[in-house]
């Protein structure tokens, strides 16, 4: 059997990633974790990248309604041996538990920007410029 030439994740890596993330949302949603910077947030659990070994998972986290992101991040990084242990009874399937590490998601940031990009009147008059260049090429 011949082996993939991607570099993206294998399929094994991203079904237990998913797994790993649905364990690590019920995890931090039954608020077991004792820190007042984590417990005064709701923090979201978007997507978990697992290293091709499953023996680490990267968590990308939005915390909902924390002044300071950063610290809820720091927060849950001082107490990833201890959701690990809790995450543990629910992945009780895999044959080594991964490490948590967890990291600020930025995407919904980024997917803000482009789309603040793609609204601003610049782009609005070149796509109208060249919409009516296309309608004098059709004629």
């Amino acid at each position: 059997m011949s082996r993939s030439t991607t570099s993206g994740p294998s399929q094994r890596m991203l079904r237990v990633g998913e797994q790993v993330r649905h364990a690590l949302s019920e995890t931090l949603q039954r608020g077991e974790i004792v820190d007042p910077v984590i417990e005064n947030s709701v923090v979201s659990v978007s997507e978990v990248r697992m290293s091709p070994d499953l023996k680490i998972a990267t968590a990308f986290i939005s915390p909902l309604g924390a002044g300071d992101a950063d610290a809820v991040v720091g927060a849950l990084n001082r107490h990833a041996k201890f959701i690990r242990g809790r995450v543990s009874g629910a992945l009780r399937q895999m044959k080594y538990m991964p490490e948590f590490r967890f990291r600020l998601d930025t995407s919904f940031d980024n997917f803000a920007r482009i789309n603040g990009l793609l609204k601003s009147p610049e782009v609005a008059r070149d796509l109208d410029h060249q919409n009516k260049n296309n309608d004098k090429d059709e004629e």
